[in-house]
């Protein structure tokens, strides 16, 4: 899937995207002057309680993905900006940890420890497992695949989904990102952002035009996130992947929060942009209800 392809650049860290040197590990001056010093300010530098080792080695567990569930000491250094010497002691730490394999000595892969961290998260977030049920009931009724998804940064997080057989879904699991912009789920969250944190989504988004339909402009989002505002839904039509569209709905707390979103997904050969309206819009509406109140029993 074209998503898939892209996902690694719209989400892998840069060079720019780690902070400054090494704490409290040998050579750490020497792997900061080998740093890129793009100009950009690196988060956290300006802060002394923040470890940037601790950092440095979660970037080494992001830097798995998708498209690289096996790689070599010198494709994490590519896709972290962190000196091969310095990845090589994080591997080494994460292995005899049991979040990190070993495969024949030079390709390294997550371990099915890393599966605790998330774990972790989904059983104290507001809607945690109950997510699923309404998902599946929502694709039973609908014929299609439905997901729900929050935001982190620029990129949306998959947390929940539910296949039908009528569509060739995408493989996208719980934990997949992407890019906010071009998303139905996306676009309803940015939606309900404060001003504050659209300004700083906008100036931090890197827009990539996945298909000839993708929003690749700040003033193209702004005027396609008022009419989410006003409609209370997004319909994002093939802007992430030629001939699949999505309808997405907020899901509120007990105090009017947007908490998460919710979509349907549909082959746009088959389905019109009216017809996900007509057809997809009432029992989507009717599902991030029933998580809102959910989310509010959790609470």
């Amino acid at each position: 899937m074209n998503a898939h392809r892209t996902q690694d650049r719209a989400v892998t860290p840069g060079p720019a995207g780690q902070s400054g040197g090494e704490l409290g590990a040998a050579g750490g001056e020497d792997e900061l002057r080998e740093q890129p010093d793009d100009g950009a300010p690196r988060k956290g530098e300006h802060d002394r309680d923040f470890v940037t080792a601790l950092a440095r080695g979660l970037a080494v567990i992001q830097a798995f993905t998708n498209q690289g569930r096996q790689l070599t000491i010198s494709q994490i250094s590519y896709r972290t900006g962190i000196t091969r010497a310095a990845v090589r002691r994080y591997l080494h730490t994460l292995t005899a940890l049991g979040f990190v394999r070993c495969q024949d000595g030079t390709r390294f892969s997550l371990g099915p420890k890393v599966v605790s961290l998330g774990n972790a998260y989904l059983s104290g977030a507001p809607l945690g497992g109950q997510a699923q049920a309404v998902l599946d009931e929502l694709s039973d009724a609908v014929g299609e695949a439905c997901s729900m998804a929050v935001l982190d940064g620029c990129e949306i997080v998959y947390l929940a989904r539910a296949t039908s057989s009528r569509i060739m879904s995408p493989s996208l699991n719980v934990g997949s990102r992407l890019p906010a912009y071009a998303t139905s789920i996306g676009q309803v969250l940015l939606a309900h952002l404060a001003e504050t944190e659209l300004e700083g989504y906008l100036a931090r988004v890197n827009f990539l035009p996945f298909t000839p339909n993708t929003i690749v402009t700040a003033a193209a989002l702004r005027a396609t996130l008022e009419d989410v505002r006003r409609d209370g839904y997004a319909i994002a039509n093939q802007q992430m992947e030629v001939g699949l569209s999505s309808i997405a709905v907020p899901i509120h707390d007990r105090a009017g929060n947007v908490v998460s979103g919710i979509n349907v997904l549909a082959n746009s050969a088959r389905t019109s942009v009216a017809q996900m309206r007509s057809k997809f819009l009432e029992p989507l509406q009717q599902a991030a209800r029933k998580l809102g109140d959910k989310a509010c029993e959790r609470g």
